[in-house]
């Protein structure tokens, strides 16, 4: 009854199931452990901006390039304070305002960006204060620089002279005269008047939307494993009855069979009336006297 299964045609079912289930189930597997990533560097991202907090300023050049292990490491950095930008549409405990970013030019040669502080309200170059005057050591949080368009970042071009929508080297770089450190610190202590800017998570290290779709291609990928093997079932059922039928001899009407068996019934049908039409003819000639 199973003889089928040796069929060219079901050879080539077989093959298939064979490597689509693997197939589904590995892609399935891989992006859960892309989602099981992803909570790990959430979780370690918090471990770390806890621990940051008690731990000692190092230098920043301890701290280069930044990645997710640097990033939220409390850093130090000697210079002189030289050109100040405002950073504008920058919320903080949900109210409106702009961060004030100045640039110190390191002993290194290179400038580093310092968000020295917040202001509420529309970026204003007159309100935000100036930077101390000489030598200054800061100390804050390391961040990487930021991507237009990612978690917030502003992606608006055509602004005010004096002002950027993303701190990074790449936006900065046309608007300052230094060579950039491709990071950036936001201080413990806000100077003069202003709120200090908290750090954020590392890039890729929230349960963000791209976790949860992580999660979601999992589910369709096992989901996909399952119907491969439904509809391998349900073919090989099918199959069966008709082997089944075969050996009764029940066959499955043949495409054309139906039509054929009605045009014998219409012409059965119009023979029988052709006679009935004839009949009384014949009988009217046997009446008919023979003269």
């Amino acid at each position: 009854m199973y003889r089928f299964l040796l069929t060219p045609r079901w050879w080539g079912i077989n093959v298939f199931v064979l490597l689509a289930i693997p197939f589904c189930v590995f892609m399935g597997s891989w992006q859960l452990s892309r989602f099981e990533a992803r909570v790990d560097d959430h979780r370690s991202a918090k471990e770390q901006a806890e621990s940051a907090r008690t731990q000692a300023a190092r230098p920043l050049a301890e701290l280069l390039p930044v990645d997710k292990s640097t990033s939220g490491r409390r850093t130090t950095a000697i210079g002189h304070y030289g050109k100040q930008l405002l950073v504008p549409d920058r919320q903080l405990d949900g109210r409106d305002g702009y961060y004030v970013l100045t640039l110190l030019r390191t002993d290194g040669g290179k400038a580093l960006p310092v968000v020295r502080g917040w202001l509420p309200g529309d970026a204003d170059s007159a309100k935000a204060p100036q930077p101390p005057a000489g030598r200054v050591t800061v100390t804050g949080t390391l961040q990487a620089s930021e991507t237009p368009g990612d978690n917030g970042v502003s992606a608006q071009g055509g602004l005010p002279a004096g002002q950027t929508s993303a701190i990074s080297a790449a936006s900065l770089v046309n608007l300052v005269p230094y060579d950039l450190y491709d990071a950036w610190i936001t201080l413990d202590t806000a100077d003069s008047g202003m709120t200090a800017v908290p750090a954020t998570a590392a890039a890729d290290t929230g349960l963000d939307l791209k976790a949860f779709q992580n999660l979601g291609y999992t589910g369709e990928w096992f989901v996909f494993a399952g119907f491969v093997v439904f509809m391998w079932f349900r073919l090989l059922r099918r199959e069966v009855e008709f082997a089944r039928d075969a050996e009764l001899g029940i066959l499955p009407e043949q495409p054309g069979e139906s039509e054929k068996a009605g045009e014998s019934e219409k012409a059965g049908e119009s023979g029988a009336g052709s006679a009935g039409r004839h009949e009384p003819r014949a009988q009217e000639d046997a009446s008919t006297p023979v003269r």
